[in-house]
């Protein structure tokens, strides 16, 4: 999720100062331990939504306090935020970070991978107890959003390990192929007369 369009979204529900927004972020999540999303990053989107025209500065707000900025959704921004809306959210399945450790270690033989296999399932393992057990504790009465965002979370990390496990048993197979290549092109210039060439320039 794009946080640009999280804080646009949070300022459509209502003007805030940042802090707010960085606590209204928090509990949609569910707590910084789903989406540590760090104070500065928020400040540093409003800063660029505002240069973008997307954010405005409403008041400022000052209760004995240092002063706080209270910003607003623009027209801009609420178009912006329509859009982002109407769209599919694009997933990241394939971008799998252990999956090209685990290629690398088999094709260098530096490391040993079923114990890179062993150390990610136990990771898994430890990620699947802490989300039951914040499931467990959320109140089905005033946090099932909360309740459903785990239940997805449960379901892909229970996903991940059975993935784990059909990797393990093919191992030995895999290691036997080699790891892709890029298709190897010719460098500089193609030759004089070579078909679908544009060098020389037609006369």
């Amino acid at each position: 999720m794009s946080v640009r369009h999280a804080l646009l979204g949070l300022l459509a529900q209502q003007p805030r100062h940042g802090y707010e927004l960085h606590a209204a972020f928090e509990a949609m999540v569910g707590g910084e331990q789903n989406w540590d999303l760090k104070p500065a990053q928020v400040y540093t989107t409003l800063s660029r939504l505002e240069k973008g025209g997307l954010v405005t500065q409403e008041a400022i707000e000052q209760a004995g306090g240092p002063e706080k900025v209270i910003y607003s959704l623009t027209a801009q921004g609420q178009a912006e935020l329509d859009a982002w809306l109407s769209e599919s959210v694009p997933t990241t399945h394939q971008r799998d970070e252990f999956f090209v450790k685990l290629m690398l270690c088999i094709a260098t033989e530096n490391g040993h991978p079923r114990q890179i296999i062993y150390t990610q399932r136990s990771s898994l393992y430890r990620e699947l107890h802490a989300l039951t057990n914040q499931r467990a504790d959320a109140d089905s009465q005033h946090a099932l959003a909360h309740i459903l965002l785990m239940d997805q979370a449960i379901m892909r990390v229970e996903a991940d390990l059975r993935w784990l496990d059909m990797v393990e048993t093919r191992l030995d197979e895999i290691a036997s192929q080699p790891l892709p290549e890029p298709e190897s092109r010719r460098r500089g210039r193609p030759p004089k007369g070579d078909k679908g060439s544009t060098y020389p320039p037609p006369s």
